[in-house]
């Protein structure tokens, strides 16, 4: 970064670092911004102020990373690198992840408006511990030994599959960009990573933490820019190997299309429209309690929100009247204030297209309960307000689409099997939730449930040593230790006789 280029901005009392212009970083360094056309400038959702200019990095930039991704995985810098040699310093990536946590915290705030205690209690730990995930993970490999054949020897290794694009979203930038990486490098691989183009600022800080903990300069390289622009040209790159991208259906649509070209493999997660379903037999303070965080948690921006809300009758109208008071009581304010629960949302086109939804809920004649609009007592800022509808049909757009804003509806149930019925009835299947006393009502769960995940009487939990994605349109493949070696690895098998043994011969006479 060139020193015209560089600033100090003092965010409760920590200085942050943050480039006028924010280019990519190729190679173990910062890449040339002058003369590179700007994309757009990512703006502080909070208060509407520019953060940053983000330069293109275009076809060149990404020519230019995926070079210095292959180099050096072709010299072997990192992906000969003994285990223990990664090990050490995928665990001292974790150590820095945690030291750096609140300029982290604070520099993912300024451009996505997630609250910063929010980032500092859940996200920002899960990405340090994503490296330290990893370096165990890789630690506990092992390979395989077939001797079915007699007098041969058949031994199974897996090898890194080489240089992998990694296309991470604006939701959470640093929670799902090191899982993206971490996954990948773990095994030996390069990669070139793309953080989403409104917030730039918290992946670029990690990329330069992993150099700092021993990451051989290129191994991890960022490129900046426009989806459609520098993104597209790196999905679709002829040297590129394995696609990874975490974002909305649409796009992948369009990624799956570039990647046909080359025939390389892709791993995706995408959206969903959860279904969080209450049953009478349900503790119901528990049940109000985990509801609200599995939908307003992150701002309501998550995949996994639990958006559709199905009561069993006997107890909707008691945990509605809970729900309903306790959504009007959610704390929306500056994402920077410890108290905040429901931060702005992340950028200008965003906040508008779901208030469109609550517009449409009432197009559609469901009954807002609470919220419905702007959230009041803001003259700057992407606030609306957590907002709740009360439907009769779960065939409405409000209940098909996903919002991914805080934005939920609600709808009665009767019997079990309707409200199965109900949580299926939709194009995603990534997770979805069950609140029951009931072992064999949960038992049905999660077995009639097409979903990737289904969570009991819990919200949120995660076990990195189970595999998470999604069903039908929320993605393909898995993250998981045993997933991402398939995908992040190839597997080589060699077979080597234990002693002479006649070969046919050809050709003789």
């Amino acid at each position: 970064m060139t020193s015209d280029n560089r600033r100090t901005v003092e965010v409760h009392g920590v200085g942050l670092d943050i480039p006028r212009t924010t280019g990519g970083h190729v190679g173990g360094r910062a890449e040339a911004v002058d003369g590179r056309p700007v994309a757009l400038q990512a703006i502080n959702p909070a208060t509407e102020e520019p953060v940053t200019a983000l330069a293109e990095s275009g076809q060149e930039g990404v020519d230019a990373a995926v070079a210095a991704a292959r180099a050096v995985f072709e010299r072997g810098d990192w992906s000969r690198k003994g285990v223990r040699e990664r090990q050490g310093i995928l665990r001292e990536a974790a150590r820095l992840v945690h030291e750096h946590r609140q300029e982290l915290a604070l520099l993912e705030s300024l451009c996505a408006g997630l609250p910063v205690a929010h980032l500092q209690r859940r996200q920002i730990p899960r990405a340090a511990f994503n490296f330290e995930f990893f370096a165990e993970v890789i630690g506990q490999m092992a390979g395989e030994t077939f001797e079915q054949e007699q007098n041969f020897l058949t031994t199974v290794t897996r090898e890194p599959a080489g240089v992998a694009a990694l296309v991470a979203p604006w939701n959470a930038p640093l929670a799902l960009a090191s899982m993206q990486i971490a996954s990948c490098i773990a095994f030996g691989n390069s990669c070139v990573c793309k953080p989403s183009e409104y917030t730039p600022l918290s992946v670029l800080r990690l990329v330069q933490l992993l150099e700092q903990a021993g990451v051989p300069a290129g191994v991890v390289n960022l490129v900046n820019g426009l989806g459609g622009v520098t993104g597209r040209a790196l999905v679709s790159h002829s040297d590129i190997d394995r696609i990874a991208f975490t974002g909305g259906t649409e796009t992948a649509r369009q990624i799956m299309a570039d990647a046909a070209a080359q025939l390389t493999p892709v791993h995706f997660e995408l959206g969903g429209k959860s279904a969080n379903i209450v049953f009478t037999d349900a503790d119901l303070e528990r049940a109000v309690d985990g509801s609200l965080v599995n939908m307003f948690s992150n701002n309501g921006q998550i995949c996994i929100a639990g958006s559709r809300v199905l009561v069993q009758r006997a107890i909707a109208d008691e945990f509605t009247e809970r729900f309903v008071a306790r959504v009007r009581h959610l704390r929306v304010g500056d994402p920077l204030d410890p108290a905040t629960e429901v931060g702005p949302l992340a950028y200008a086109a965003h906040r508008d297209r779901v208030l469109g939804y609550m517009q449409l809920a009432r197009e559609e004649g469901a009954e807002i309960l609470a919220g419905g609009g702007n959230a009041p007592g803001f003259d700057r800022g992407y606030y609306v307000s957590p907002t709740l509808a009360r439907v009769d049909s779960n065939a409405l757009r409000i209940c098909q689409e996903e919002v991914f804003g805080p934005f939920a509806t609600v709808q009665v149930f009767d019997e079990p099997e309707e409200a199965i019925a109900i949580a299926n009835d939709s194009d995603f299947g990534l997770v979805a939730y069950g609140w029951t006393s009931s072992l064999a009502l949960a038992m049905q769960l999660q077995s009639e449930i097409r979903a990737g995940t289904v969570w009991v009487n819990t919200p949120l939990l995660r076990d990195l040593r189970a595999p998470f994605g999604g069903f039908k349109q929320s993605g393909i493949g898995r993250d998981g230790p045993r997933q991402c070696a398939d995908f992040y690895t190839e597997e080589k098998a060699t077979i080597v006789p234990r002693g002479d043994f006649e070969i046919v011969k050809m050709g003789m006479d």
